[in-house]
């Protein structure tokens, strides 16, 4: 799609892939490129799961900080946003979305990977939010999702230390959702979504909403948010199949309307 990010789509998986090397840092045009891709999957009806990747050895290392060395107060004013807006862009892409994870994934890197649905992370992966080394803190939703993901003070030992954890710690704290070799962490990340592909697309984007979307609220406004997805449902093909197909006992085929 541009200089340094790259979207495939086959199968019904659209692969956003990451291209600046040697870390892929995450200058202001690897963000924008991002974001578009990000909107490009939201419309394709032809990707039905996404597979965030970065090209190399190596996910995305974060923030170019060569960026933040003569950025004033007033300049970061007007530019933080944009990080944070990437990340909102892939977090509310209305499809299945797992990050594939080798090597680093720190700083906006790894809050990259907290936007996606599920982490596939290296045996030999890095991950960390190391902000506070400089002075600063995560400033791309890393402190509110990994709270969400992993409880408060595991988040706090991880962002006031800024110290990496490897695949073991991820797994066991809920960083990552699977483990597997280097070589093999982008297939096992399309083997996760591949069910997808074929599942009930309206369904799918319902429970993502409902449970993104209930974790902001309280209990009474997520079960309203609930009950309201649920009711719509029934207008829908796919609705129709499924009950069908479950009543005369054969697997139903979702045609994602």
């Amino acid at each position: 799609m541009g200089e340094f990010v790259r979207l495939e789509v086959a199968d019904g998986i659209g692969t956003i892939r990451l291209d600046r090397p040697p870390v892929n840092a995450l200058n202001a045009t690897l963000q924008e490129e991002l974001r578009a891709a990000a909107q490009s999957v939201t419309a394709d009806p032809a990707v039905r799961a996404v597979v965030l990747h970065g090209a190399g050895k190596h996910f995305a290392a974060g923030a170019d900080i060569t960026e933040f060395t003569t950025v004033s107060y007033q300049e970061m004013v007007a530019q933080s946003g944009a990080l944070s807006g990437v990340c909102d862009a892939l977090a509310r892409i209305p499809k299945p979305v797992v990050a594939a994870v080798t090597g680093f994934a720190l700083g906006g890197g790894c809050e990259l990977a907290l936007a996606c649905d599920w982490r596939v992370v290296a045996e030999d992966a890095k991950l960390g939010l190391p902000e506070i080394k400089l002075g600063l803190i995560p400033g791309a939703g890393g402190t509110q999702r990994l709270a969400r993901l992993i409880g408060p003070a595991k988040a706090k030992d991880l962002i006031f230390s800024g110290r990496m954890v490897d695949s073991e710690e991820a797994l066991r704290i809920g960083l990552a959702d699977r483990v597997a070799p280097a070589a093999g962490v982008y297939d096992t990340a399309v083997e996760l979504v591949r069910p997808y592909t074929t599942g009930p697309a309206l369904a799918l984007r319902a429970a993502k909403q409902a449970v993104d979307g209930g974790l902001n609220v309280d209990l009474a406004s997520g079960i309203a948010l609930e009950a309201h997805l649920f009711a719509g449902l029934f207008a829908t093909d796919d609705r129709v199949e499924g009950t069908t197909a479950f009543v005369e006992k054969r697997p139903p085929k979702f045609t994602g309307r």
